[in-house]
């Protein structure tokens, strides 16, 4: 006999109660953090009994795996696209990024820290989004080369389940750039992105470690265009 669906599942909107437990629990890593989530919780908010989840999912760390990536993307999905290539100018379109790439890791790095003590759901979770392979560096910066998979070069700590992860996004932004002369044709965009990134990841990832939960992550002021236009001054058009 098929479990009960709970009350919030019986208004037809097609979401089956798989999706449900993974939603919901996605939302809770959201508003709550992933810290001491448990399947109580879980299931409290799901409106379902404990047991219930062990109907779809090996134990709960596959549960947890799969609304941690529901929550990455639920993140990506919400950054604003970059601008289009040719407009504004490359300095502010790359503060731009860096501002918006801040929020990002903001929302998302908690979530893992809180796993850390849980590594069954982050090795889980790494196999979802491409093992190994997901972090390997895309031989056009994730320009031109229209054969490497939507993985290709994309950081899984911050990625979308379509594969729109930060390095990635920001690789395109800088090949597209590179092709219309606005960034010098010998420039190694490959070595700005990790440079890019990695600032945001130095800002970011001691604050979550080592600052008392709850405390908002914001950048130091003019992090933003000091660091656009230090990645700048070495990409220009000579």
């Amino acid at each position: 006999m098929s479990p009960r669906r709970p009350a919030v599942l019986r208004d037809g909107d097609g979401q089956d109660l798989r999706e449900h437990l993974i939603a919901t629990a996605a939302r809770l890593i959201g508003e709550r953090g992933s810290a001491g989530l448990a399947v109580r919780d879980i299931a409290r908010e799901a409106q379902v009994a404990d047991g219930v989840l062990y109907n779809y999912f090996a134990d709960k760390e596959d549960l947890l795996a799969h609304a941690l990536l529901v929550h990455v993307g639920t993140v990506m999905s919400g950054m604003p696209p970059m601008p289009e290539p040719g407009t504004g100018t490359v300095a502010g379109n790359l503060e731009l990024f860096i501002d918006r790439g801040m929020a990002v890791l903001a929302r998302v790095t908690p979530a893992f820290a809180g796993l850390l003590s849980q590594p069954k759901v982050l090795t889980q979770f790494h196999a979802m989004v491409g093992g190994h392979a997901a972090f390997a560096v895309a031989a056009e910066a994730g320009g031109e080369d229209e054969t490497a998979g939507p993985d290709a070069g994309q950081d899984t700590s911050q990625t979308s389940e379509d594969g729109r992860g930060l390095p990635q996004l920001l690789a395109r932004y800088l090949a597209a750039e590179q092709r219309l002369g606005r960034i010098d044709g010998g420039a190694d965009v490959d070595a700005a992105v990790k440079l890019i990134v990695g600032a945001l990841h130095g800002q970011v990832l001691p604050r979550v470690m080592f600052s008392p939960p709850g405390v908002q992550l914001t950048a130091p002021p003019g992090f933003s265009r000091q660091i656009a236009q230090t990645v700048l001054r070495g990409i220009a058009p000579r």
